[in-house]
């Protein structure tokens, strides 16, 4: 049956596309479901063909991490890293995407290429250079240098979406600002910010899932418990023979308790943020 003139499905379709859903749905949900259901399991419980998860669930893997490992710390260190990632690079993003959005100025078409350009390199070819940069600098080993090299990641991606969300909020706003004599600056503070909450919301939650899951650079900048993050303090959980799989999805499920609750609390401007700037009235 094919679809009438209102558009509606037949029932075959109808039913090919809820399956396909489901599918996918279940595709989605078991990864998590696993890791979960894997974190409430006797320590070495998983080895074993029994589904034991629904026989004897604990939290045992819960009290270890918390209380046996260096798990706080290593979270401590996370949220500070991720926090001043995330107000440094949307402070950063937000004004920059304003002065390229607003502004024309001596090295415009630089600046505009040096964002998009430097998107395109790999974490792999950035590590030695921007180690050797710290390294001159003393901030190896310090958060403030960690902070440093996600913003270099961050901030091009997040200043050139703001770039395209500031120009779809009309111009004639800063004019009503200048005409009420508001400097450029407050303008953007007073006038032009609260209107871009959604653009906002966007680069934050990007600037802050970069620093909270980040491995490579936390990696290669940071060493002894003390200045791991939680991506690298998962790490010592895996052994040359053996993993500690009840610790390492304990651990995870942890981790990704602080994640969502910035999804949450930004997802409503997330389809608008992203979307700004794709059409133009």
């Amino acid at each position: 049956m094919t679809a009438g003139r209102g558009g509606s499905r037949g029932a075959g379709a109808s039913l090919a596309l809820h399956a396909t859903l489901v599918v996918a749905s279940l595709v989605a949900v078991f990864p998590v479901a696993w890791l979960v259901l894997t974190s409430i399991k006797p320590r070495d419980a998983w080895q074993s063909s029994r589904v034991e998860m629904f026989h004897d669930p604990t939290l045992a893997n819960y009290a270890q991490v918390l209380g046996d490992t260096a798990f706080p710390r290593w979270l401590v260190n996370s949220l500070f890293v991720a926090a001043l990632t995330t107000v440094l690079g949307v402070l950063l993003a937000a004004t920059t995407g304003y002065a390229v959005s607003r502004f024309r100025f001596p090295g415009f078409r630089s600046i505009m290429w040096m964002l998009l350009v430097t998107q395109m390199f790999p974490v792999a070819t950035l590590i030695v250079p921007i180690y050797n940069l710290l390294a001159a600098l003393g901030l190896v080993n310090q958060f403030p240098g960690l902070v440093i090299a996600y913003l270099t990641t961050t901030v091009p991606f997040c200043a050139w979406m703001m770039k395209g969300y500031f120009d779809t909020v009309p111009v004639e706003i800063d004019e009503a600002g200048r005409v009420d004599g508001l400097t450029p600056f407050g303008t953007f503070w007073r006038l032009i910010l609260p209107l871009s909450r959604p653009g906002l919301a966007v680069a934050a939650f990007y600037s802050f899932i970069t620093a909270w899951a980040e491995v490579a650079y936390a990696t290669a900048f940071m060493t002894g418990d003390d200045k791991y993050t939680l991506a690298v303090g998962l790490g010592q959980f895996v052994g040359q023979h053996k993993a500690e799989w009840g610790l390492l999805t304990a651990s995870s499920v942890l981790i990704a308790v602080p994640a969502a609750v910035v999804f949450l609390l930004v997802q409503r401007h997330l389809v608008t943020g992203l979307t700004a700037g794709a059409t133009k009235a």
